[in-house]
């Protein structure tokens, strides 16, 4: 009886949960953006690249211990009513002066904070600090992802106003959990961005006008499914979850043609060239002697603070992101 009250909990506790662009996809994207690099930047990458995968998730662990971290992973354009994603300005000074600082942290700022880190890349470059271009590509890199998926840049983040709540973790996690193994992933070497400020507000732009038939398309395919036929339950671990089905996963997808591939890719390829773009904007300075850095004690110790926040969620974030069905 005992077992059966304990394995009950772990469906409640567990209810809802993918893996958490989810942790699967922001380590992929970030993995797969280093083998994009030059030689001259891969010697270094490729050494660290363990660091640059696992800490992709840092950005979201900070949401639990950071109370202004939340807002720099998305962006909620329909706050700003019609054509927002063409009228909004694209430097932070600008839109600080139109709306206030306040209104921006409330409806997010991922495109300019991506701005404000490739500054911080750029002079982390110039000055050969190791442990912070590693740092800050992992975050970057982050970032860049997020500002990817479509249901970062709206207020229906999770399909909460819509009647489909759990849709912002089935697009970003558990479509790539099941088939990101078949995806297309090779983008060409990097490249050289010269106007980097656009390429993210290009990206935020198409990521924003797939919205309608990310909630769309899902609505049409739930009217075809019961919900013993949507939802699932698979093992993780000694733990028991809710999922959408395989077969629900796998006629969204199609209906879907590519779309998450097409955002993932895109995500991939952003990565790499900001990087790319950071190191020669720094003077192309040479990474040979960097490559066997070590972090301190108290780094160590700072990054699993950081992961020991997350686990006890001290500080509220937005719903979508425990991805709760």
């Amino acid at each position: 009886m005992r077992k059966i009250y304990f394995l009950l909990l772990c469906v409640v506790f567990c209810w809802g949960f993918t893996f958490n662009w989810g942790f699967f996809a922001h380590k992929k994207i970030n993995r797969l953006a280093v083998y994009s690099l030059p030689p001259e930047m891969l010697i270094f990458f490729k050494r660290h690249i363990q660091f640059i995968t696992e800490n992709a998730v840092n950005p979201d662990r900070r949401r639990y211990a950071v109370k202004e971290e939340a807002p720099r992973h998305y962006i909620d354009l329909e706050a700003y009513g019609d054509s927002a994603i063409y009228n909004l300005p694209r430097n932070w000074e600008d839109a600080v002066v139109k709306y206030s600082q306040d209104t921006l942290y409330e409806y997010g700022i991922v495109p300019w904070y991506i701005m404000e880190m490739k500054q911080k890349l750029t002079k982390a470059f110039r000055y050969k600090n190791s442990k912070g271009i590693l740092r800050i590509s992992a975050d970057i890199g982050h970032y860049i992802a997020d500002a990817n998926v479509p249901l970062h840049t709206t207020i229906n983040y999770n399909g909460q106003m819509t009647g489909q709540r759990g849709i912002h973790g089935f697009w970003e996690s558990r479509l790539p959990e099941l088939y990101s193994h078949q995806y297309d992933f090779f983008v060409g070497k990097a490249q050289y961005l010269e106007d980097p400020q656009t390429m993210i507000w290009r990206a935020v732009t198409q990521a924003h006008l797939a919205v309608d038939s990310v909630l769309s398309l899902e609505r049409e395919l739930e009217k075809k499914f019961s919900s013993e036929k949507k939802f699932s339950f698979e093992q993780r671990g000694a733990t028991t979850v809710k999922v959408y089905s395989k077969e629900y996963s796998k006629a969204y997808r199609q209906m879907l043609k590519g779309q998450v591939e097409r955002q993932m890719r895109m995500a991939v390829k952003m990565v790499t060239d900001f990087w790319y773009t950071c190191w020669i904007d720094a003077g192309q300075p040479s990474l040979l002697e960097l490559v066997d850095i070590k972090f301190s004690e108290q780094q160590l110790e700072e990054f699993e603070r950081q992961k020991e926040q997350w686990r006890q969620g001290r500080i509220k974030s937005r719903s979508h992101e425990a991805n709760e069905l």
